[in-house]
């Protein structure tokens, strides 16, 4: 590149020179370089600003001027000495050993209390007896959401009708009184709502709920189940009547096709009944022709196959399990009579 005659190498430029060249336009792009540094120092200057100002913000919170207000365990007892005792006892003071609520577990259910401390109103404190259903299920089932106990609480007869997790089970008290467990006790506070079924059991022939040998959730899950009426099962998916009548499970060589399509409930009454072994009909003649009656000839006998003998205007014929004692299944006879 040739260096022009007033600015060889080694040629000092004359004063005015100098200055033509200090006033020189700047090189394309240097007016946007000024203006984006500008831009990155009223950027630190906020930032800054911003830093210093984050401890009085969250100075502010604590105060109460935004979020919630804690007021700690000891602040409650201060007022519930005699409930913050029995809570100490139950299966709820295990709250406390969950991170963030080491010092506040009162206020897990009860939201925060800071207000209500300070002015001692109901109003500004959640009290769950007194919230609409949903917003109690809703503070129960931040814990117990995931427990299989309460794998079918949508699907509950309970939930549908809108009753809340505090209409059973008292949350402040031990194990032992957090829900009723003995039988008779039990079976006292299910028959407050169910008393319909609770005169069922009253009838001559029913499990024995009266005399405390059972209990309500021995057959029924309250938080709900996938079988109608919330009913539990065992082994796996059997109805839980076989819990206790194992015998009549099976699997038989020859089912009686009524145990597998209609369960026991298809011939018993499983709450009580004014017929003998609890059946739907007061004669065993009457149980069986509900299914057996469609096989009638001109003569008025009845039978599975020709020729039908099984004339019912005898009395020798009326009682079908003198013969048929197998009702529930046999390993040995298709006509189930061993």
């Amino acid at each position: 590149m040739a260096w022009p005659p007033s600015a060889t190498p080694g040629t000092k430029l004359p004063p005015q020179g100098r200055h033509r060249a200090a006033t020189r336009s700047p090189a394309p792009g240097g007016t946007a370089a000024v203006f984006l540094g500008l831009i990155f120092a009223a950027s630190a200057v906020l930032l800054a600003q911003t830093a210093n100002s984050e401890p009085a913000n969250s100075s502010s919170q604590k105060q109460g001027s935004s979020g919630p207000v804690y007021a700690g365990s000891e602040t409650c007892t201060a007022c519930h000495e005699d409930i913050s005792q029995s809570f100490a006892k139950s299966p709820h003071a295990r709250i406390a050993g969950r991170k963030g609520w080491e010092e506040r577990a009162c206020e897990a259910c009860h939201g925060p209390a800071a207000a209500h401390a300070e002015s001692g109103a109901a109003e500004d404190v959640k009290n769950p007896l007194k919230l609409a259903v949903k917003d109690t299920d809703a503070i129960c089932m931040d814990c117990h959401r995931n427990e299989q106990t309460a794998v079918g609480r949508l699907r509950a007869g309970h939930y549908r009708n809108e009753v809340a997790c505090t209409a059973c089970h008292t949350i402040h008290q031990t194990h032992e009184d957090l829900v009723a467990r003995a039988p008779a006790r039990q079976n006292k506070q299910c028959a407050s709502c169910h008393s319909q079924v609770w005169a069922q059991f009253q009838r001559p022939h029913a499990h024995r709920l009266r005399e405390g040998a059972m209990k309500c959730t021995d057959c029924h899950n309250p938080h709900g189940g996938f079988l109608s009426p919330s009913l539990r099962t065992v082994s796996a998916n059997e109805p839980n009547c076989f819990q206790c009548h194992g015998d009549k499970r099976g699997p038989f060589t020859f089912e009686h096709a009524a145990m597998r399509m209609q369960s026991c409930a298809g011939c018993h009454e499983p709450h009580g009944s004014a017929n003998p072994r609890m059946l739907t009909r007061h004669e065993v003649r009457f149980q069986c022709m509900e299914c057996h009656s469609n096989i009638g000839t001109a003569s008025g006998t009845i039978g599975g196959l020709p020729p039908a003998f099984h004339d019912t205007r005898n009395p020798r014929y009326r009682n079908c399990t003198i013969c048929h004692v197998k009702v529930h299944g046999s390993h040995v006879n298709r006509a189930l009579l061993r």
